[in-house]
């Protein structure tokens, strides 16, 4: 499982009109099967950061390492979950789970079993011949989820995977995901608005700051694992929000809005 790390990193978009900074100044080291959220106000960047990483968009200057080699390609280890779940609709669940599988050349018995264990740990028993269109929201970005998984990912991405929730649901997905997280280790760099959110899940916080985006602090997170909701009612937790939230609110004030980055 591979160590990313990123070395002086800047993105900016160029169009004949304009050129806009999305990132600079841009290090970090995410260590193996650690789980690092990245948080931060809107349009800093945090998305551009995340598509780098799974190299689907290159930096204009820097470089990113997969334990030491240069990547600039997507990587065949790399798993990527949207915000939107992207299920193809004429497809059932199972069908749009082992669709990696049928692209990756996967051997097809080895990926049903794969495929029918992860749909049992995420609670999806019974729907396997289901349309997306029957499913929840919810329910969707659960498969989703299982798609990015099939392949035995050692890295796993994830870009506000679930901002369209709502707030039950995005809890009891949370939950899910650090349950199948905790099972079977792997690499995971989680985008969100929530700063609770981001707490919850992650050994470490990566706090940006607005436009163009930069690294304001990183805060390990000291809670127990299992992370279970009540952790939120802590006072250590409070204290973690407190510091992001003074973080991120300073930095955006200091900073001044220009165009705008995802």
């Amino acid at each position: 499982m591979p160590t990313i790390e990123i070395k002086d990193l800047e993105k900016t978009f160029r169009s004949r009109r304009r050129s806009t900074p999305a990132l600079v100044d841009i290090n970090l080291t995410i260590k193996q099967n650690e789980f690092v959220t990245v948080v931060g106000p809107s349009g800093c960047g945090k998305s551009t950061l995340l598509k780098i990483i799974g190299a689907l968009i290159q930096p204009s200057h820097g470089v990113l390492t997969y334990d030491g080699r240069r990547i600039s390609r997507p990587q065949r280890d790399v798993g990527i979950v949207f915000q939107e779940p992207a299920l193809l609709p004429w497809r059932s669940v199972l069908d749009n789970i082992l669709l990696p599988a049928e692209i990756l050349g996967i051997e097809m018995s080895r990926a049903r079993a794969d495929a029918r264990d992860l749909i049992a740990r995420a609670g999806l028993n019974g729907f396997e011949s289901y349309d997306p269109h029957e499913l929840s929201g919810g329910m969707q970005q659960r498969v989703a989820i299982c798609r990015a998984l099939i392949a035995r990912p050692s890295v796993l991405l994830m870009d506000e995977p679930f901002a369209a929730l709502d707030a039950m649901t995005r809890e009891d997905l949370a939950l899910e995901l650090l349950r199948i997280w905790d099972q079977d280790k792997k690499t995971v760099v989680f985008v969100t608005h929530s700063i609770p959110e981001a707490i919850l899940l992650a050994d470490r916080v990566v706090a940006m700051s607005a436009r163009p985006g930069r690294i304001a602090k990183i805060i390990d997170i000291g809670l127990p694992r299992p992370r279970i909701l009540d952790h939120e009612f802590s006072a250590k937790f409070k204290d973690y929000s407190d510091q992001i939230r003074f973080v991120i609110g300073h930095q955006t004030k200091s900073i001044p809005e220009s165009g705008a980055v995802a």
